[in-house]
């Protein structure tokens, strides 16, 4: 049971980010303007949102790549917790330092910062269940 939550974890952990990041790099007029954030149309502009998009988007292919496949499942909780802890504090700084954005973008640091801190506690388990496997190894003979 406990695998199939962190699989479902994954999956819907990198979907969002595939989502997220595919909206900023092909829509991103639309996505900022939900917020009500107007871009305009300079390229350079453009070009400094698409790019993390294109981040966001491979970051979350990688994770639904780790959610089917066993082996690579640790480092793609890793890069979950990474990737939504990173956006989550990097936006308490901007909060501190900018002031209040709108609610939407609240709510999302919220969102971020709990998808961060599960996959932490995700971590944690799976680091548990590494050390009782190790445990359980028999060491070799030294025989003489």
């Amino acid at each position: 049971m406990k695998n199939s939550l962190t699989v479902l974890y994954l999956v819907i952990a990198g979907l969002l980010l595939l989502v997220i990041g595919g909206a900023l790099m092909f829509a991103p007029h639309s996505f900022h303007g939900s917020n009500g954030i107007v871009l305009g149309n300079d390229p350079s502009l453009l070009s400094e949102i698409r790019a993390p998009g294109g981040l966001l988007a491979s970051s979350g292919m990688i994770i639904l790549i780790g959610a089917i496949r066993r082996q690579l499942r640790s480092p793609a909780v890793q890069l979950t917790a990474l990737v939504y802890g990173s956006f989550g504090l990097a936006r308490l700084v901007s909060m501190a330092l900018d002031g209040m954005p709108s609610s939407s973008i609240v709510a999302a640091t919220a969102l971020e910062l709990i998808v961060a801190l599960v996959g932490l506690a995700v971590l944690w388990r799976l680091r548990g269940k590494f050390a009782s496997d190790q445990s359980l190894e028999v060491a070799p003979s030294t025989g003489g």
